[in-house]
């Protein structure tokens, strides 16, 4: 069973603002199973965007797990990517966060080589 998508989300926003990242929820989605992008703010003028890994790359593992889509881009790359699975799924859950680290505490799918 799985978390709902709005508690995960409150408890990552949460998490955040308590070690001093700034973090908010940009937009809500379906509180039961909206899907989570997370939009990284580096302070430097890059972006980068977290979504949600497909199913066949979780493995076993049964918590959210996520997989880097854009790594330190210009910010319209970042929102122009996020308009469009919106208006694929408009179900779905946006978070924000400002932090200067790679490090954003979530679990994420091997990358390819």
């Amino acid at each position: 069973m799985s978390l709902r998508s709005d508690l995960w989300c409150l408890a990552f926003v949460r998490r955040h603002n308590d070690n001093g990242d700034m973090c908010v929820v940009a937009r809500r989605g379906d509180p039961i199973a909206g899907q989570v992008f997370i939009e990284v703010d580096h302070l430097d003028g890059t972006h980068s965007l977290f979504t949600p890994a497909p199913m066949v790359s979780r493995g076993d593992n049964a918590g959210p797990m996520f997989q880097r889509r854009f790594d330190r881009v210009e910010p319209g790359r970042v929102r122009e990517r996020i308009a469009q699975e919106i208006a694929f799924d408009p179900d779905l859950w946006v978070l924000s966060l400002d932090r200067r680290g790679d490090d954003i505490g979530i679990d994420l799918v091997p990358e390819a080589r």
